[in-house]
């Protein structure tokens, strides 16, 4: 359900747009906000999860990494910035890059926490919800290099 839930945030504010009959060659600006309004989305609600589902995941952390509390809450504040940086055009494409290097340097943990049989975002499914989760992560990457990208 959570990787249907994203991509709904994701490409909900650029479907809208092109559903209002809106046309990339009237503005692209718009095209770009729309994109980054679906990057915020997603963000904000992954990061909002960290502070919902602490304990959940926690559990996608091994055991040996210290302060598992800690960094997940710090790291639910660091995607609830990076939504509303997104936002800022001047800051959109470091902020993209920053996400990009996060999506990557996370990824790592969505193994480990589908093969834990994890019961957090589909991880329960075990490894058979990486191939969910594994094209879910490039949508991501390959959506946030293209709407973060400096526009021609």
């Amino acid at each position: 359900m959570t990787p249907a839930i994203m991509l709904g945030l994701l490409a909900g504010p650029w479907l809208v747009l092109l559903m209002t009959g809106w046309r990339r060659s009237r503005d692209a600006s718009a095209f770009q906000t729309a994109g980054c309004i679906g990057i915020a989305l997603v963000f904000a609600f992954t990061g909002v999860g960290h502070f919902v589902k602490t304990d959940a995941m926690i559990e996608m952390l091994p055991p040996f990494v210290p302060q598992r509390r800690e960094l997940v809450l710090a790291s639910g504040l660091v995607e609830i910035a990076a939504a509303l940086l997104v936002l800022a055009p001047r800051l959109r494409r470091i902020v993209g890059w920053g996400l990009i290097a996060m999506l990557v340097l996370f990824f790592p943990l969505n193994i480990y926490a589908a093969i834990m049989h994890v019961p957090m975002g589909g991880h329960a499914w075990g490894p058979g919800y990486l191939l969910v989760r594994g094209p879910l992560q490039v949508i991501l990457i390959v959506w946030v290099w293209w709407f973060t990208k400096p526009q021609a």
